[in-house]
């Protein structure tokens, strides 16, 4: 993985009265992607290895990946604009030759994100993207500190 990209992991998500908060970062930064509540619950049970009665959709998608060969490799969260984040899904797999095949997917950063964690593939952010978000890391200090809103990653 070259320098252009920064890995992230997320770290918390935080139920808001719109959705919920999903922080990415690491130690030294952390920034936050809203999402809808649905995926915001999807995405902290499959941190939390929470059964579920039936497949939701990210595990839907994800058993369908695996049952052709391939394995989700990475997501990148590659750009944004406004307040719209843009994430790239990074699939690979052997084709009938035993060649390589891999195939990178425009998708939103919430599902990407809830495909990476029940793949447990790693997640980056584009260099130039890590640079121009703002650091919540003291705002995600202070909701746990409080216990407010938390989903419970």
């Amino acid at each position: 993985m070259s320098d252009s990209v920064v890995p992230v992991e997320v770290r918390n998500i935080l139920a808001t009265s719109a959705g919920a908060a999903v922080f990415l970062g690491g130690d030294d930064k952390v920034f936050v992607i809203y999402v809808d509540h649905a995926v915001g619950a999807a995405i902290n049970m499959l941190l939390q290895g929470t059964p579920k009665p039936r497949p939701q959709t990210h595990d839907l998608f994800g058993e369908v990946i695996e049952a052709l060969g391939a394995e989700v490799k990475r997501v990148v969260i590659s750009d944004f604009s406004d307040t719209v984040y843009f994430a790239r899904l990074i699939i690979e797999m052997q084709n009938e030759v035993s060649q390589l095949k891999r195939i990178e997917i425009d998708a939103r950063p919430s599902d990407s994100i809830a495909l990476a964690v029940y793949a447990n593939a790693p997640i980056y952010v584009a260099a130039h993207v890590w640079e121009a978000v703002e650091d919540m890391s003291m705002v995600l200090k202070k909701m746990e500190e409080s216990g407010e809103g938390s989903m419970g990653a």
